[in-house]
């Protein structure tokens, strides 16, 4: 079993060499497992509109000119000194990429069991 220090290393070091990860699609039910994780524990802080709260809003205006490697090593690592923690554990680097570009897009809303996302 790799150490919790040695994943968070490795992620780090993908993201600060630009890995060449890109934001592929989850499939199902994975993707569905995943807008329900932003919208419910993210939401937690960020607001379960994604408006902010206690953490800063994560909508297209409030993420517009952010570095899209910087907001996925935020969502990996976390922000030491702060509420924010670190999702390696739940997401792989392509995952946190995809959360990434949707909520730069307006983050899909979570869908009833059977709905078809939208």
């Amino acid at each position: 079993m790799e150490s919790p220090l040695l994943a968070r290393a490795t992620v780090l070091l993908a993201v600060l060499a630009g890995s060449p990860v890109h934001a592929r699609e989850p499939v199902e039910p994975r993707r569905s497992e995943i807008v329900r994780m932003v919208r419910h524990d993210c939401g937690s802080c960020h607001g379960l509109t994604l408006q902010g709260g206690l953490g800063p809003a994560l909508t297209p205006a409030a993420l517009a000119g952010r570095p899209l490697d910087s907001l996925v090593s935020t969502i990996l690592l976390g922000r030491p000194g702060t509420a924010m923690p670190g999702w390696a554990r739940f997401l792989d680097e392509s995952e946190a990429r995809w959360v990434v570009t949707r909520l730069a897009e307006g983050f899909p809303r979570e869908v009833a069991q059977g709905e078809r996302a939208r």
